[in-house]
């Protein structure tokens, strides 16, 4: 873990402690609402950091993608030597996509969290799906022990990590809400801190789970605008969900300076009191400047960190 002032084997000077980032990334849940962008690297959570988003959450996708591999085809040594570079490189919280626990059994799950906390993230979450087709999902039984094994595990290290327990239905074409809801309220009762349902599009999705499992916190996964309107349902509802997964598109962006174009739009729109997405906001401006950060980017095609005073 990261003591405040030290530098970290990226070579990167960090000034906050694990102690701290955990602290915050709690306050962060307790009211309102945030944003939380997805890097896939160094670089890019360097950037989103520098933009001023106040918590970062990995990708399992788009790290794999960088890496030259499928989603989910990464292995639990390479996930957790990712946890630890983004969250040596920067100074706000990390939550984790830590896929399905990369274990078989709850044991397993149990250990591999532990190996996770032990790389300072502020955060993680477990998924329900298995990774295979013909069955898609642990049965509900299984998936809560596995859920019990990884609070057990955070719980003997401090219990100062958050659990996001994940379902899920839709990703895997199951759009049940029903079987949404019970398997998200099973794993609150099994200990998670905070629930996430990739997939949910409306405005009624939304809402029956964040009223099911009331009073924790729900993620919301906010897809590309360009989605052809299928996620309305966030600007209808922006005061349901504790924390918005708002750019993880972002890992399917090649060009750098859209990357960071994207990433100052997001942010824009997170420090906005109006609705995300309305007609009158998209007309305005962003509220920091274009140059240097992105002029940058597109000239050496490589992520910096912004300028003090252009984040």
């Amino acid at each position: 873990m990261t003591a405040p002032g030290t530098s970290t084997g990226t070579g990167i000077h960090t000034s906050t402690s694990t102690a701290d980032k955990r602290r915050a990334f709690r306050q962060l849940h307790e009211a309102g609402c945030f944003v939380i962008p997805n890097p896939w690297d160094i670089g890019s959570a360097r950037l989103l950091q520098g933009f001023g988003f106040k918590a970062l959450a990995t990708t399992s996708s788009g790290f794999a993608w960088s890496r030259g591999h499928p989603d989910n085809g990464v292995t639990r040594d390479m996930a957790l030597a990712h946890l630890h570079e983004i969250v040596a490189a920067t100074d706000v919280p990390v939550n984790a996509d830590f896929e399905r626990g990369f274990a078989p059994d709850a044991a397993g799950v149990a250990q591999s969290v532990r190996l996770a906390i032990e790389t300072g993230v502020a955060g993680l979450s477990i998924e329900d799906s298995t990774g295979d087709m013909a069955q898609p999902l642990y049965a509900l039984d299984e998936a809560c022990k596995r859920m019990r094994a990884a609070r057990s595990a955070i719980d003997k290290m401090g219990g100062d990590v958050m659990l996001v327990g994940r379902a899920e239905c839709f990703s895997v074409g199951r759009p049940d809400l029903h079987e949404t809801v019970a398997r998200l309220k099973a794993y609150a009762q099994a200990g998670a801190d905070c629930l996430y349902a990739p997939g949910l599009r409306t405005r009624e999705q939304i809402a029956a789970v964040v009223a099911a499992v009331a009073p924790r916190p729900v993620n919301f996964l906010r897809r590309d605008q360009n989605d052809g309107g299928r996620h309305r349902g966030a600007r209808r509802a922006p005061n349901q969900c504790r924390r918005r997964d708002g750019t993880r598109g972002l890992g399917r962006v090649h060009a750098c300076g859209q990357t960071a174009c994207r990433a100052r739009q997001v942010r824009w729109l997170c420090r906005c009191g109006r609705r995300p997405g309305t007609q009158c906001l998209l007309r305005r401006r962003f509220e920091a400047p274009a140059r240097p950060v992105v002029a940058s980017l597109r000239s050496r095609t490589k992520y910096l960190p912004p300028r003090a005073g252009y984040a």
